[in-house]
């Protein structure tokens, strides 16, 4: 039931929300709030009701609404039934009060604007006295989290041993800063977001009783706005309505809001994936001349990522309501296609990529860069299999065409080939310089530069990586050095004699100063070692832990040891083992797969 169901109309026959028209009157009207509804059912068949209670989630889930509708359940009262009962069919005699927030036993307080102790004073002042003609007096407190610590210390005697006649109720969005003194004499109901197929489901009913014809694919681009809100889902459904003057069209929707056409979304996803960074651009610039946002535009981009990345694991996920057809099929069909290492990564990007374009004063250039970097990143190695590759002479040349690079070998392999080397070519526009794969000719026989540069000094030891770095101080017998260099060093730049660098939380205060010592005892010769303000890239402990979690996601998704997964319950997999250069070529993994978490099996028997 909800409240239209009592009052269609304000007293004054004003118009009234949509929002205020269906908000929730008892129990079943709740959207995807079950299992609190079902804890305060047995709750109060058996009689073990609480003294107080603490509701929390993001806004617009209910917590308002929920606490009135359990005031009103702690005081129902009929012809037929004097007690608290969750079954709130029939009204009672104090519910109608209860809901319009008139009721003189049910104090309603918001502690964003009662913050004080003399407001908690005064509270626990009046718990004293018996309520005026309900069961219960019920304190029903809102944004519970903006009280001040005087006044939590001060409500906490009355809260932990209340009048029998007195109920607390707290509803707050930030549960974390509420004291954990407070929480210990509270129940605890986290109200969850409410799924999109469900709220699908009740802004279709709600339109059905409003008597509005609206597109499936406008409420489901309503419901996502929303985020599982109720709330906000039945404002922007309210304002769909009166934007489109009575009927919600999806183009109507979508242009009030500013989003992207789905289909066109998964359109520029297609583009990027293929690495056509033409056709990308041109989607984007289409899509933001018809009224997209660009950064609603990389949302969509990026919840069409993690999309097609589940239905990789969870292929039931596009059974979801509130996909599109296109999404649903389409997706389905990258999921199969596309590895996980190249879905990961454009995830990583556009996270990365977002914040740009929110922060930047011209938005749909930096969205545009965006698009650019995640085209280029799309066939290229990730960082594991570069390293790999640097071993072996298989690297691809990322500066050539697409699927056609040339490979770049640093040496003469195998048996006198002409080498190709590496050589910076000077851009005429710009003054910058683009590192080229050109093929090494002989030098000529005399040439003077316009402006000699001094030669760089040439280390007896050179460190150009942080990997170097570390196998430095192995080979100098520094071992714990050399696990701290791999958990705290973040490389920004290293040049010959100068490494920049920023450091983890948690690297040591003298480490800098400890880094430059020791290069001046292993090398013979000064270095600067400077902290920069950039992030810098990912230590060697993150690299490592990453490339493992992504060979043990790569082992789980292959269908032979899936297959041994499931044949063996309580099996997991325990290691991931990839080859090295010396290991048989017809060895992809070695993958070890134990019943017994505990257990590191033999590796001639994985199993």
């Amino acid at each position: 039931m909800s409240e239209a169901g009592q009052t269609e109309k304000s007293k004054d026959g004003a118009y009234r929300v949509l929002a205020r028209k269906y908000r929730p009157a008892d129990f079943t009207a709740l959207v995807g709030q079950e299992p609190m509804v079902q804890t305060l059912t047995n709750a109060f068949a058996t009689g073990r009701i609480a003294q107080a209670w603490m509701l929390t989630g993001v806004r617009g889930v209910g917590k308002t609404t929920t606490a009135r509708i359990l005031a009103r359940a702690l005081n129902y009262k009929t012809v037929e039934n004097d007690r608290p009962s969750v079954d709130l069919t029939v009204p009672g005699e104090h519910c109608q009060a209860i809901m319009e927030g008139r009721h003189v036993d049910v104090i309603e307080m918001d502690a964003a604007s009662h913050t004080g102790i003399d407001d908690i004073r005064d509270i626990i002042d009046r718990v004293r006295y018996a309520p005026v003609s309900a069961r219960y007096k019920v304190y029903i407190i809102d944004e519970v989290h903006m009280l001040s610590t005087q006044a939590f210390n001060g409500l906490l005697k009355t809260l932990e041993e209340p009048p029998p006649h007195v109920k607390f109720i707290f509803a707050t969005t930030e549960i974390r800063k509420v004291p954990i003194t407070v929480l210990s004499r509270c129940q605890r109901f986290d109200l969850r977001r409410i799924d999109a197929g469900k709220l699908v489901g009740h802004l279709r009913n709600i339109s059905a009783q409003e008597g509005i014809e609206v597109e499936d694919d406008a409420l489901a681009m309503v419901a996502r706005a929303a985020e599982g809100s109720a709330r906000d889902s039945l404002s922007i459904l309210d304002q769909a309505i009166a934007h489109g003057g009575g009927k919600v069209t999806t183009e109507a929707v979508r242009a009030m809001l500013g989003l992207a056409d789905r289909a066109r979304v998964v359109d520029l996803f297609e583009n990027i994936m293929k690495g056509d960074v033409a056709a990308a651009l041109g989607e984007l610039r289409a899509q933001y001349d018809t009224g997209a946002d660009p950064v609603a535009v990389l949302n969509d981009l990026a919840e069409f990522t993690h999309l097609v990345t589940r239905l990789r694991f969870v292929p039931s996920a596009a059974d979801d309501a509130s996909l599109s057809e296109d999404e649903r099929k389409r997706g389905v069909e990258f999921a199969q296609s596309l590895s996980v290492r190249v879905l990961s990564r454009a995830w990583q990007m556009l996270l990365k990529g977002i914040p740009e374009v929110q922060s930047s004063n011209r938005p749909v250039s930096a969205a545009e860069m965006v698009l650019i970097r995640l085209a280029h990143s799309a066939d290229l190695p990730t960082l594991d299999e570069a390293l790999r590759s640097l071993g072996d002479g298989s690297m691809q040349a990322s500066g050539g065409p697409r699927n056609g690079g040339v490979p770049a070998g640093g040496g003469n392999g195998g048996g006198g080939a002409s080498a190709i080397a590496q050589a910076r070519m000077p851009v005429s526009n710009g003054g910058g310089q683009a590192m080229r794969l050109v093929e090494s000719v002989p030098a000529p026989e005399a040439f003077v530069a316009p402006t000699p540069a001094p030669e760089p000094l040439v280390d007896a030891v050179p460190v150009r990586t942080i990997a170097e770095l570390a196998n430095l101080a192995e080979a100098n017998r520094e071992m714990a050095f050399k696990v701290l260099i791999r958990r705290v060093v973040r490389p920004v730049r290293i040049e010959a004699g100068h490494i920049e660098c920023s450091l983890t939380a948690d690297a040591p205060r003298t480490f800098l100063n400890d880094l430059t010592a020791k290069l001046k005892a292993w090398t013979g010769r000064h270095w600067m070692v400077s902290l920069s303000r950039e992030e810098g890239g990912p230590t060697l402990a993150e690299i490592e832990a990453n490339k493992r979690e992504i060979a043990l996601t790569d082992a789980r998704a292959d269908p032979t040891v899936s297959a041994i997964l499931s044949r063996f319950p309580g099996a997991k997999i325990i290691d991931v083992r990839l080859p090295t250069a010396t290991d048989a070529p017809d060895i992809d993994t070695d993958i070890d797969v134990s019943p017994d978490p505990g257990v590191d099996n033999d590796d001639d028997d994985p199993f």
